[in-house]
């Protein structure tokens, strides 16, 4: 299983590493082959000394140069960083990031070697209209993603689920992940309201690799629980 925490515009440096320091000294316990990633926030960024991985929850597809606001490769290569979130809701419907830019953003850091996980979900109203709408609704947030990459991780994470204290029911996560199963020869990880609660539930799922854990994730002892469920 993959246990990957997403900090997003949550906690300082301070605090992530004392997060990190935390999680450090519990992870040994973890069953043995699972695998851990944590992306903090921007400005916590560094070089820790954890045997996890620490990636980047975005970044812009260049170099350097100026796109005032953004980090490029240049920064991400100072910090050895390797895996980036691609995809995500928030930035889909919030930033207003499209399909075309995140194609672009996805075969740049491709191109780089990056490990990716890229997330796809629906929206509620197009989950009302029935499973069918919501499976063509996801594969349509596949177009120009190189889906035989062999450093991508997909994370299905229904946008109504997101944040939101309501999880899919587990027969909705096995059924939109078996189905993308039949299409995606790839790890597939839930997101959505995953908490200590529902972890061995979803967990449960064959379909499921991991889970991509938002506000759960915010206290390491919530994490933790998560992780060593």
């Amino acid at each position: 299983m993959i246990y990957a925490a997403n900090f997003k515009m949550n906690q300082t440096r301070q605090s992530t590493r004392e997060y990190l320091m935390k999680l450090q000294l519990h992870h040994h316990k973890r069953k043995l082959g699972d695998r851990v990633i944590v992306f903090p926030s921007i400005t916590a960024i560094d070089n820790y000394d954890v045997d996890f991985t620490i990636g980047v929850q975005n970044a812009y597809p260049d170099i350097k140069g100026a796109f005032t606001g953004e980090i490029g490769l240049e920064q991400l290569e100072e910090f050895d960083i390797k895996t980036i979130l691609i995809g995500h809701s928030e930035r889909r419907e919030i930033l207003n990031e499209s399909q075309e830019f995140i194609s672009r953003k996805f075969n740049f850091f491709k191109e780089q070697g990056f490990e990716i996980i890229y997330c796809i979900g629906e929206p509620l109203n197009v989950r009302e209209e029935g499973e069918s709408a919501v499976l063509d609704y996801l594969i349509s947030q596949f177009d120009g993603i190189d889906l035989d990459y062999s450093k991508l991780i997909v994370a299905y994470e229904p946008v109504w689920a997101i944040g939101t204290g309501r999880s899919a029911s587990i027969e909705e996560i096995t059924n939109i992940h078996n189905r993308l199963k039949e299409r995606i020869d790839r790890p597939i990880l839930y997101g959505g309201s995953v908490k200590p609660s529902n972890i061995a539930d979803i967990a449960s799922i064959p379909s499921v690799d991991g889970v991509l854990v938002g506000s759960a994730s915010l206290k390491v002892d919530s994490f933790l629980d998560i992780l060593l469920h």
